[in-house]
């Protein structure tokens, strides 16, 4: 099953030009679906019937997975299948009768306005990583960007002159302006920290850590962690919250849905529509609050 599985993470990859996370996430589901299988004595894809695909699914149920998760199970199934069924490696979908289970969306974690400020002032230093750290955070907010996105841009991503930076996909790149306090933080990392924290001067990676090579994801995330903290910010804040709360804050400020989600790089509206709910939650709440017959 292993090799029909590592077929289809390169079909992803060549023909349907998925994300690196993507497949990263697909791997890992279909790795766990393939153990169970085997574990149960079958190899074979073409072998494994719609009971045997019940049964994963109520295995993840008993071991508390969360409806999110399984249903994300379900969806890789399904597209592991159709792909199975369209090479004709199988002779009938087994996948077909799966039923994912319904997911309440949740509203994503945001902060305030006055959060996030206390969160970009925190690194108050003038050594190096102080002034990387700030150019981060004020990058991270100022744009809207996933993390995996902020720790690869180059160099030659970022235009300083024109305040704005280009971010690559796979299929596509968008580019996303920033303003004057991230202007401000990236030319002073720029100018007085960058060079002094690289270890190979050819560097082209934007944002280096302490031993001068790319920032990690682990990096980022204790980084914003312990900054979060001292801010006095109670939330449990990741770095996807500044990302929430970059759009959150744009459409409350009047910015048009189709624009943010440009700028967050979403391919459905649908995606980029919690953020508006969001808003006219917050309404209906001041004025049944404020309003005297609310």
């Amino acid at each position: 099953m292993q090799s029909q599985i590592d077929a289809f993470i390169t079909y992803l990859h060549n023909v349907k030009k998925m994300s690196e996370n993507t497949e990263l996430s697909y791997k890992r589901d279909l790795s766990k679906v393939c153990k169970y299988m085997e574990d149960q004595g079958i190899h074979d894809p073409a072998d494994i019937t719609a009971t045997n695909l019940n049964s994963y699914v109520l295995f993840l149920e008993k071991n508390k997975f969360s409806a999110a998760t399984i249903s994300r199970n379900i969806a890789c199934i399904k597209t592991f299948y159709h792909y199975l069924y369209k090479e004709g490696k199988v002779r009938e979908d087994a996948s077909e009768s799966l039923k994912a289970p319904k997911v309440e969306k949740k509203i994503p974690e945001i902060l305030t306005t006055s959060e996030v400020v206390r969160l970009l002032e925190q690194p108050q230093g003038n050594g190096p990583k102080d002034i990387r750290d700030k150019a981060m955070l004020e990058l991270l907010y100022a744009t809207g960007i996933r993390v995996s996105e902020l720790i690869s841009l180059k160099l030659d991503d970022v235009n300083m002159q024109m305040s704005f930076i280009i971010c690559h996909d796979r299929t596509k790149e968008r580019v996303i302006p920033f303003g004057h306090e991230a202007k401000a933080a990236v030319q002073n990392y720029l100018d007085h920290a960058r060079e002094s924290m690289l270890d190979d001067k050819n560097e082209q990676t934007l944002f280096v850590n302490c031993s001068g090579q790319p920032m990690s994801r682990q990096g980022f995330w204790k980084l914003i962690k312990y900054y979060a903290k001292q801010a006095g910010i109670e939330a449990d804040i990741t770095p996807h919250t500044l990302r929430h709360s970059f759009a959150a804050h744009l459409v409350e400020n009047g910015a048009d849905l189709r624009s943010v989600q440009e700028m967050l790089g979403h391919s459905d509206i649908s995606t980029t529509q919690v953020y508006a709910n969001m808003n006219h939650s917050r309404i209906r709440d001041v004025y049944s609050k404020a309003h005297p017959r609310g």
